[in-house]
């Protein structure tokens, strides 16, 4: 078990979890199957436009049974303890969602860089494996995609890539390497939620 594959494993752990509490926040208590899929194509739809961009066949969680028995353990965890997490936690959606994009924009990227692209189109394969899972679920349960939100969303992912290339051709250390640029996205994205951060908006 490498550390990407633990990556990956966790990265789809907390976006399911992303996944079943949006569609509890707009009632959608009475069906455990439609939650499951909600968590499901949110945990699984950013990685999998990446791999089919990139023509890596067969998709992991088509291979891997782990996948999905990672979604459906952890739709009933959010399921069971959605009213700590909010007692707890301070919008929780956000925050699994933040950790979600920290850890898919990296490994997207590695998975990318492990393909032989280039390192501008692993960036972008990097974001699109962090977003495409959130605007599917935003999309599912009616509301407008966090990528639309107006505090910074992308940014942090480009960031955090830009910084785990340049760590890389620095030789740092692999492990090491992750810690910081997944730290980097997820504190500049809570940063920005917290403070209210956005770009200049272009004006008609």
């Amino acid at each position: 078990m490498t550390i990407w594959y633990v990556i990956d494993l966790v990265g789809t752990s907390v976006f399911a979890i992303s996944g079943v509490l949006s569609a509890l926040g707009k009632k959608m208590y009475h069906d455990i199957v439609a939650l499951f899929f909600v968590g499901f194509l949110t945990a699984v739809g950013g990685g999998t436009v990446r791999d089919v961009i990139m023509g890596a066949y067969p998709i992991a969680w088509i291979r891997d049974p782990n996948y999905l028995i990672v979604i459906a353990g952890n739709v009933i965890i959010a399921v069971f303890f959605r009213k700590w997490w909010r007692s707890a936690l301070h919008r929780p959606l956000l925050l699994f969602d933040t950790i979600g994009i920290g850890l898919f924009t990296i490994l997207g990227m590695q998975k990318a860089l492990t393909a032989g692209v280039n390192d501008w189109a692993a960036i972008l394969l990097g974001v699109i494996s962090a977003l495409f899972g959130g605007v599917i679920r935003d999309t599912l349960v009616n509301e407008l995609p966090l990528i639309l939100d107006r505090q910074l969303y992308v940014t942090p992912c480009l960031f955090g890539a830009l910084l785990y290339l340049f760590n890389q051709s620095m030789g740092l250390d692999p492990t090491l390497n992750i810690i910081l640029s997944v730290g980097l996205i997820t504190l500049f994205r809570l940063l920005a939620i917290r403070n209210d951060w956005t770009l200049p908006s272009i004006q008609d």
